[in-house]
């Protein structure tokens, strides 16, 4: 599965990059995440709790941060497998940002592949839960900028 959008973000755009490279802020805008761990400063670890179609899931989720080009662009490979069931997760997922008169677009592709129980679950079912945690992860940046704008 594809998904591609972008979200504009009230703020200047290195301090965008600097916030989504920030993990704990980034984990803090995903629905689910725990128990974040930073191997490195490219590889990360987490366990993600979700519901997709009435099914609870938790995945350990492996992060290495591929490319990253200052303060444009980044991209993340992820995989995951879900705790207590057999399948597995895994994407790549690319981040460019650009500067535009509201602030920062923040421009994303994320081309995921899922296997085992979760992959038999559906696209349509899946894409409706991605496209819900995506507009979660938006309203959380947007947020974050703008209470950080009316606090300063």
């Amino acid at each position: 599965m594809k998904f591609t959008g972008s979200i504009t973000v009230p703020a200047p755009r290195a301090a965008v990059f600097d916030k989504l490279n920030d993990p704990q802020f980034f984990a803090s805008c995903v629905q689910g995440v725990e128990d974040l761990e930073e191997i490195d400063p490219t590889h990360y670890k987490a366990v993600l709790a979700t519901k997709i179609a009435f099914i609870r899931f938790r995945f350990d989720i492996s992060v290495e941060i591929v490319e990253q080009f200052r303060p444009e662009r980044v991209v993340a490979k992820s995989e995951g497998k879900p705790i207590g069931s057999a399948g597995r997760l895994s994407s790549t997922s690319s981040v460019t940002l650009s500067e535009t008169a509201d602030g920062t677009e923040v421009a994303y592709e994320i081309d995921m592949v899922m296997a085992g129980k979760l992959g038999s679950i559906g696209q349509p079912v899946l894409k409706s839960k991605a496209r819900e945690m995506e507009k979660e992860f938006a309203a959380n940046l947007i947020a974050a900028f703008t209470h950080e704008e009316a606090t300063t």
